[in-house]
């Protein structure tokens, strides 16, 4: 199944490996450095234009991924197609 994030995106449930809220993650030291170290290698995709609510952590073929999304977490439970 895939799971639609916006702008056009879709992502394989079961390549997921977490899906977390940045307004109670972003807080965090490791969080930030996460995502910094993330942007620097690349691996950030934005799926929105607005500023992003959550980000999705995702591995496919061995490449990691981190997309920006504009839903909450919980929102992006209930979208599975």
């Amino acid at each position: 199944m895939y799971i639609p994030i916006g702008n056009d995106m879709a992502v394989r449930d079961q390549s997921i490996i977490g899906i977390f809220d940045m307004d109670n993650c972003s807080w965090s030291y490791r969080t930030r450095e996460f995502l910094k170290q993330a942007e620097e290698k690349g691996e950030i995709i934005p799926a929105t234009d607005d500023l992003p609510k959550t980000f999705l952590i995702s591995t496919e073929y061995g490449m990691n991924k981190v997309y920006l999304i504009k839903f909450n977490s919980t929102v992006l439970e209930h979208r599975r197609i």
